[in-house]
C-alpha cells in the first residue's frame, strides 16, 4: 500500500506538470497572436478600427517604425502665378482665358441670413483622408494615408470649420458619411447623392463645401508638407479646387461658384497672407454643378501632423466667416 501510495502521488505530479506545460503554451501562444499583428491587420486597423491596440514586441516596434521616406516642409507660394489680379492667384489648369477682375466685380449670387435655417453644408467626398500624428520630418509604413477614426481624418477640420460657422451665426450641418470606403472608385458619385439628400431635407442651404486634405509627392519616396507660419504656429496650406464648365458638360453655372471662390481666395489673402495656395481652375465638375455656391477646398497633405491641419482650417474658417459677413 506505501508503494502503490507513492506511485499515485507521483502520477498525479506529472500529470499537473503537462498541464500547467499545456496552459503556459496556450498563453504564449495567445500573445503572439496578440502583439504581432501582420502589415495586413495593421492596414485592417487604420481602415476599419477592428484590430487590437495591444502594443507589438520591441523588435517589431523598431522595424515597423523604421524611416520610409523623408518629409519636406515647404512653403508653397502662390505669388508665382502666371494668372493674378488683386490677391487672387490662379493655377489655369483648364486653360481658358481668364478675367479675375471681372469675377471679383461681379454680384455675388448668394445671400445669406444669420441664425436662420441651415446655409451651409460640409462633406467629404474622401471622408477617412488622414494625416500624420505629430510634426516630424519622415513617415513610417505605419503611417497610412487612409482611416476610419473621425478624430484622426478629415472630418476632424471639419467639425473646427462647422463649429466656428455654427457659432457666428451661419448654421452649418457637417455630414461625415463615407464614400470612399470600402471602395475608392466611385467616391464622387456617391458623395453627390449625399449632397442631393442633404438639399432636399435643407433647401435652404446655400454654399456646400468639399471637404479635402491633398497629396504632393517628392523625390523618390520623399512627400511633402505646405506650411506657412502665422501667428507664430505652422498651419498647414489650403488650396481651392474649382471645376470649368467650358468643357464639361452639365455645368452651365461653374461661374457663380467661380465668383464665389475668387472673393473667399482673396479674403484668406488679405487676411492671412501665403494661407492659400494657387487657386487650382480645372476641366470637371467635382459635383460643383448641384449649387451655385459650392466649393472644393484641401487643407495640407497627409505628410502635414493633424494640428497643422487643424490650425490651417481654423484660419480658412475665419477668414471664410468674414467673407460670409459681407453676404448677410
Amino acid at each position: 500500500m506505501k508503494d502503490f501510495g507513492g506511485i499515485v502521488t507521483l502520477s498525479i505530479t506529472a500529470f499537473l506538470c503537462v498541464v500547467i506545460i499545456i496552459i503556459s503554451g496556450i498563453y504564449v501562444s495567445g500573445e503572439e497572436i496578440v502583439n504581432k499583428p501582420n502589415k495586413q491587420q495593421i492596414a485592417e486597423y487604420h481602415i476599419s478600427s477592428e484590430v487590437s491596440e495591444k502594443t507589438e514586441s520591441s523588435q517589431a516596434v523598431s522595424v515597423s517604425l523604421a524611416p520610409k521616406g523623408k518629409v519636406i516642409e515647404q512653403f508653397i507660394s502662390p505669388y508665382k502665378s502666371k494668372t493674378a489680379y488683386n490677391r487672387v492667384y490662379i493655377k489655369n489648369r483648364a486653360g481658358i482665358t481668364l478675367d479675375i477682375k471681372k469675377y471679383l466685380e461681379a454680384q455675388n449670387p448668394i445671400k445669406l441670413k444669420k441664425n436662420s435655417e441651415v446655409q451651409i453644408l460640409i462633406m467629404h467626398t474622401h471622408t477617412t483622408e488622414c494625416f500624420l500624428p505629430e510634426d516630424r520630418d519622415y513617415y513610417t509604413d505605419e503611417d497610412l494615408t487612409r482611416t476610419r477614426k473621425q478624430s484622426e481624418n478629415i472630418t476632424a477640420v471639419g467639425d473646427i470649420i462647422s463649429e466656428k460657422l455654427n457659432k457666428a451665426g451661419f448654421k452649418t450641418v457637417h455630414d461625415k458619411t463615407e464614400h470612399d470606403y470600402p471602395e475608392y472608385n466611385g467616391s464622387y458619385n456617391r458623395s453627390g447623392e449625399t449632397v442631393k439628400k442633404n438639399l432636399e431635407k435643407y433647401p435652404s442651404i446655400k454654399i456646400v463645401i468639399d471637404l479635402h486634405r491633398d497629396s504632393i509627392a517628392g523625390n523618390g519616396t520623399d512627400r511633402v508638407k505646405p506650411i506657412v507660419e502665422i501667428n507664430g504656429k505652422k498651419a498647414a496650406q489650403v488650396m481651392l479646387v474649382m471645376g470649368c464648365g467650358e468643357t464639361v458638360a452639365n455645368h452651365k453655372n461653374w461661374e457663380k461658384n467661380f465668383t464665389f471662390a475668387v472673393k473667399y481666395q482673396q479674403t484668406m489673402e488679405a487676411l492671412y497672407p501665403g494661407l492659400a495656395r494657387q487657386l487650382a481652375l480645372v476641366s470637371s465638375r467635382y459635383n460643383q454643378h448641384l449649387t451655385t455656391g459650392s466649393i472644393l477646398l484641401e487643407v495640407g497633405t497627409e505628410s502635414n501632423s493633424l494640428e497643422e491641419a487643424k490650425y490651417g482650417g481654423s484660419l480658412a474658417a475665419d477668414a471664410l466667416i468674414s467673407y460670409l459677413n459681407t453676404l448677410v
